[in-house]
């Protein structure tokens, strides 16, 4: 097994272990957003701004993990197409 081929397997690893954490994140991420927005619906001393304010901070929130998530899987594609079009 030359070199090329380990490192490739090593990178492919890493690329499915923070797939699975990602993904492990993003069911717990979505299970807060459901509890934030049962919150809000009970909330009803909570003022309109407020509830506007963490509804915000919430699509902020996905907004920066759906970019971080490209981002990540743009990069390892970058890696994959080095290694695999060297030959």
């Amino acid at each position: 097994m030359d070199q090329k081929t380990i490192a490739l397997q090593m990178i492919q690893f890493n690329k499915t272990a923070f797939d699975n954490s990602f993904n492990a994140m993003s069911m717990v991420y979505e299970q807060n957003e459901k509890m934030i927005g049962a919150f809000l619906d009970q909330a009803t001393w909570l003022p309109a701004e407020g509830k506007k304010a963490i509804t915000d901070w919430v699509d902020a929130y996905r907004k920066g993990c759906a970019d971080f998530k490209k981002m990540v899987d743009d990069n390892y594609q970058k890696v994959d197409e080095f290694f695999t079009g060297s030959d």
